[in-house]
């Protein structure tokens, strides 16, 4: 298997770009598309367990687009292959002072494009 083909960790940084994008300017659409439309798609969130797109939608929907301003730092994109993916990143929050961020998605690419179907975001006090 290859590892960290080049030109497939160019599109998932690129995948993993737009949805920082979309994350911080609360692009909803963006967002959801950027998930994989399946019941087995899952997120665990800083405050939530979501388990399916639509739960994802729901959550999505609701949001505050309040203080979604942040830095990130960190980033290890691993490829595996052509259509696999990790990405994990720190990320820190005016909002949340003192604390760390840690996200984590996995990314699959499908006929449509790279999609997560699971992701993972926790916040826990700055070591």
């Amino acid at each position: 298997m290859d590892i960290d083909l080049p030109e497939v960790v160019a599109e998932v940084r690129a995948a993993f770009d737009a949805y920082e994008k979309a994350l911080v300017t609360n692009d909803v659409a963006a967002l959801t598309e950027m998930f994989r439309d399946d019941a087995r798609t899952i997120r665990y969130g800083a405050g939530e367990i979501l388990y399916g797109s639509a739960e994802i939608k729901t959550f999505r929907a609701a949001r505050s687009p309040v203080a979604l301003g942040r830095t990130i730092s960190r980033t290890v994109i691993t490829t595996y292959g052509r259509e696999f993916a990790v990405a994990s990143t720190l990320y820190e929050r005016p909002s949340a002072l003192g604390k760390i961020g840690r996200q984590m998605q996995t990314w699959v690419k499908f006929g449509d494009g790279w999609r997560v179907v699971a992701a993972h975001v926790s916040l826990i006090d700055k070591p």
